[in-house]
């Protein structure tokens, strides 16, 4: 405990139709984080993308917002948590408008970075919303559990949905699907929710400001550092030029932080080792899905050669075993506590993982690809609840946006890092096995599998380390599902 407990007000009577509101934009987030990777392909043969500029329709996305989640939640908090939602939400839905109509990489590149500005407004505003919304524990639990479950399979969707509509129809409509739920959930909100800001000096407001610069322009030059190791050296100045500029951008965000009044993240928010449980996982799971995703997915088309139909449709094993991981751990929760379902869920995602390091050209999908989803979708529905409460346990009104915004800033940093991180790895090793002889279709499948080993890997420390860290576990007393219908 932090001492940062604040008497909550009474509970909204329209929490739960509000909660199906802020959700909409929730599955819409993690929906865009992941439906563009089955789409790649098709989207690098239109709009004839470099190697380098199809990373960047990901990253551009990733960076955004994890740039800027911190500032987005901040914001809310002293603007108005309402009206930071709504306008993020608009923001989404025309920047998935603009992305739908791209006809070059520019057009399609900046809208991502708008999609990840839109996130970064939207999220964290909204989860702090659901914290404030629902005061009492069960309930909050079971809400908290329906937002960790709706992102997972918003992730998983997004890959499903995406190699049907690229194959049926075109890749545009990846993009497409996603403005009505924004409209919808902006004027649900509107009705539903009503507006909640705190107060803070100008001068703290100048240094969010310009402390969201900073992160923003060094997450963005250390991975553009990152992927210029795939093809320059390590030590020219493609590589050390980006890598040492936004090394000492983040380095000049963190004397900014000690040294303000008024700083984008106080440093007293992290005292508390329930939260940093939390973050901690946050931080493991987040690299190594997104290394999950991505890999499997090139390996159904490029090794497999699945169409995008076909490539789409095999990730429903994924999206059905989520559900079970999810409802048990919500019933576990009040006897097992988060401490351990945490550790538990990422080292069965970790296991899961591995499991794709096994695969090889001639690798079938119920042999090779299943296990590896059944594993890994299990698991991340173990592991979302026990996430969520460990890293909001504890936060007041008054830091609502900030622990919201710190959560899933951590979440877009952490995809985009071990997306650049380890697949680099993975393609510097193909590479060098290519240069040695090795036959390229060898090479690219031991890159890949040593991809998957160390993001595997991850998850195994990150397990242990998670449940080191916690000083105690979270358990609510069992909810009545009869006290919290959701059609209240």
């Amino acid at each position: 405990m932090t001492g940062d407990t604040e008497a909550l007000p009474a509970p909204n009577p329209l929490r739960w139709k509000a909660l199906i509101g802020l959700a909409l934009v929730q599955f819409i987030i993690f929906l865009d984080a992941t439906n563009v990777n089955v789409a790649l392909p098709s989207i690098q043969r239109d709009l004839k993308l470099s190697q380098p500029e199809l990373t960047w329709v990901v990253n551009a996305y990733l960076i955004a917002a994890g740039g800027l989640l911190l500032l987005g939640g901040r914001l809310g908090d002293l603007v108005g948590r309402r009206r930071v939602f709504t306008a993020g939400a608009a923001l989404l839905a025309v920047s998935s408008l603009t992305a739908a109509l791209s006809t070059s990489s520019g057009m399609l590149i900046g809208s991502r970075f708008a999609q990840g500005v839109g996130e970064a407004l939207a999220a964290p505003t909204a989860l702090s919303m659901v914290a404030l919304l629902f005061t009492d524990e069960r309930e909050r639990t079971k809400a908290l559990g329906i937002w960790g479950g709706l992102a997972g399979l918003g992730a998983a969707s997004g890959v499903l949905l995406s190699g049907v509509l690229t194959d049926l129809a075109s890749w545009h409509w990846i993009f497409y699907i996603g403005v009505p739920p924004c409209v919808i959930s902006l004027v649900m909100t509107l009705r539903l929710v009503p507006e909640t800001r705190e107060t803070a000096a100008a001068g703290g407001r100048r240094t969010s400001w310009l402390s969201a610069v900073l992160l923003t322009g060094g997450m963005i030059a250390v991975v553009h550092g990152l992927l210029n190791g795939i093809d320059h050296p390590w030590s020219s100045s493609a590589v050390l030029a980006s890598l040492i500029g936004g090394l000492v951008a983040l380095a000049v965000f963190a004397v900014l932080q000690l040294r303000s009044a008024n700083p984008l993240i106080p440093l007293g928010f992290f005292t508390s080792r329930t939260r940093l449980t939390g973050y901690a996982g946050q931080v493991f799971m987040a690299v190594s899905t997104s290394v999950m995703f991505f890999l499997v997915v090139l390996f159904m088309q490029q090794t497999a050669h699945y169409s995008p139909l076909q490539s789409g449709l095999a990730w429903l094993p994924y999206t059905v075993l989520f559900a079970p991981g999810l409802v048990l751990s919500t019933r576990l929760m009040p006897v097992l506590g988060s401490r351990l379902l945490l550790s538990v869920g990422l080292f069965v995602i970790g296991a899961g993982i591995f499991l794709f390091s096994l695969l090889g050209g001639h690798s079938g999908f119920v042999g090779g690809l299943l296990p590896g989803m059944a594993l890994a979708a299990f698991g991340s529905g173990l592991a979302a609840p026990a996430l969520q409460l460990s890293a909001l346990d504890d936060v007041s009104p008054r830091n609502a946006g900030l622990g919201s915004g710190v959560l899933t800033s951590l979440q877009q940093i952490s995809q985009s890092l071990g997306l650049s991180v380890i697949t680099t790895i993975g393609l510097s090793h193909a590479h060098a096995l290519r240069v040695s002889g090795t036959a390229a279709a060898k090479a690219a499948d031991e890159g890949r599998s040593l991809s998957f080993v160390i993001a595997g890997a991850v998850l195994a420390v990150g397990a242990v380390t998670c449940y080191l860290i916690a000083d105690r576990t979270i358990k609510p007393a069992a909810a009545d599902d009869a006290a919290v219908p959701l059609t209240a």
